[in-house]
């Protein structure tokens, strides 16, 4: 691993702030502060962090423009339980100046961009929409130390780096059982707490969320070193403590969590898709019209497609859970 770089003296001030006497907090808290602290926080900086252009970190389905945006408007009109022109298209935690349908053609009666830290007090008949937002929430870490689960913490060193440190806590029930010493569980909680949150809200309708994210089984069987990562510039990394608050840190969020979450708030039962076969089954009339209208020339929308469904690119490395509320 190169040197990390340490944290920034904005960051390392926020951090002493937050952690206490001690120059130490739970890792979670640490990832939220990373993230979302308004001083100094990842997603708070005024920047671009989505696009291929030098400088940002990432690109995502909304990196094709309108049309990913076209696609899902036409997606969520078909599944809608009732009259799309009667409801309000309400998207969570959209890139500032990004939101989904900005220029893209929909159905709905009006659309509505909330940001994270703004009110989710929803109510009326919604289409609720997010996308990369749930992988983008705090996660707890743990590891296997002598037969038994040990939850991880973020100290401040003498020498002004950030080091992982144990964090005295009682075990989860929710922690699978444990395996060989050496093993990591990244724990994505606040993401089903988020979805928890969004479904206390006094509305109807539809909740469909974008993401990346596998089932607790597989998080438990098959991830022995987790599933968090870092990206810097388009590169993925494993150092979580490198540059805090410059780089974008996100982790798989567990779906049986997620559905469970949606459960308890009264909707039907979720549905997961990948993202090709949501877009495919819900968007099919749309796709074949965009098609034809590009007469088999291989155009920008028809590469901007290819990149969406492709099993190979985004088509199978992001999914869809979708829910009704009537």
């Amino acid at each position: 691993m190169s040197e990390r770089t340490p944290p920034s003296p904005a960051f390392r001030e926020a951090f002493l702030a937050a952690a206490g006497q001690d120059s130490v907090m739970r890792f979670d808290r640490f990832v939220d502060l990373a993230l979302y602290d308004p001083r100094c926080g990842y997603y708070t900086a005024r920047r671009r962090r989505v696009g291929r252009e030098p400088g940002t970190d990432f690109f995502t389905s909304t990196s094709s423009g309108p049309l990913f945006g076209e696609l899902i408007a036409s997606a969520c009109a078909s599944l809608a339980p009732g009259e799309p022109s009667q409801m309000t298209f309400v998207e969570l935690g959209a890139e500032p100046d990004a939101a989904i349908l900005t220029d893209a053609p929909h159905p709905f009666r009006a659309t509505e961009v909330r940001q994270l830290g703004a009110s989710l007090d929803l109510a009326g008949h919604l289409v609720v929409f997010s996308n990369e937002l749930l992988d983008a929430q705090p996660f707890r870490r743990f590891v296997v130390r002598e037969g038994r689960w040990r939850e991880i913490g973020v100290a401040l060193a003498k020498s002004g780096q950030l080091e992982e440190v144990d964090w005295p806590s009682d075990s989860e029930p929710w922690l699978p059982r444990p395996g060989e010493d050496g093993t990591r569980f990244d724990a994505p909680r606040a993401a089903a707490e988020l979805v928890a949150t969004i479904g206390q809200g006094d509305w109807q309708g539809l909740f469909v969320a974008v993401d990346y994210g596998k089932s607790f089984s597989q998080l438990a069987g098959e991830c022995p070193a987790g599933t968090a990562r870092a990206y810097w510039r388009h590169t993925q990394h494993n150092d979580l403590l490198d540059r805090p608050g410059e780089q974008d840190l996100t982790v798989h969020v567990c779906w049986d969590w997620i559905s469970q979450s949606l459960g308890a708030a009264g909707f039907s039962a979720p549905q997961l898709e990948s993202q090709e076969a949501f877009l495919m089954h819900h968007a099919g009339a749309t796709i074949e019209r965009l098609l034809k209208e590009d007469g088999g020339r291989r155009g920008p929308r028809s590469r901007s497609l290819l990149q969406l469904l492709h099993p190979a690119n985004m088509g199978q490395s992001f999914q869809v859970i979708w829910a009704l509320r009537r």
